[in-house]
């Protein structure tokens, strides 16, 4: 089975440039209604993933102030400064089985080109479905056939 089957393209998707700046993460990932959301360089290589925790430990780390945390001060971070290092990428030409362990341990799997260049998403969501209906599909197969 080729991954492309259920690869959501990046034109789908929201995602972040590592030059944004946190508030606009943030406002981002509230938009779109996202947990985690993935990070490019602006020509277009996958750095990582961001999630909300690497911005709620952002701001209590430290021993941040209140007055740290104005929506001004969240416009000087930027997100490669609180960036996650969860979410590895796979190749578009990765395994089946290969895929089915990155969605044990992760919600989404970055899908990147042989250059490294993001393409877009696999769901965890999309990949128990389609395994859902294969056993559904050989389960009904199993059943005498009524002609």
């Amino acid at each position: 089975m080729n991954i492309a089957f259920f690869l959501i393209p990046k034109s789908r998707i929201a995602f972040l440039y590592e030059h944004n700046t946190f508030r606009q993460g943030l406002e981002k990932m509230r938009r779109w209604g996202y947990t985690a959301i993935p990070v490019i360089t602006k020509e277009g290589h996958y750095v990582g993933t961001v999630s909300e925790g690497d911005f709620l430990w952002h701001v209590v780390s430290d021993g941040a102030s209140a007055s740290r945390c104005s929506l001004k001060d969240l416009e000087t971070l930027h997100i490669c400064d609180i960036l996650g290092g969860k979410y590895p990428a796979v190749r578009i030409t990765v395994t089946m089985d290969e895929l089915l362990e990155s969605a044990m341990h992760q919600n989404f799997i970055p899908v990147v080109d042989d250059a490294g260049i993001f393409i877009g998403i696999v769901t965890r969501k999309d990949i128990i479905g389609y395994l859902a209906e294969q056993k559904g599909a050989s389960i009904a197969n199993s059943f005498p056939k009524i002609v």
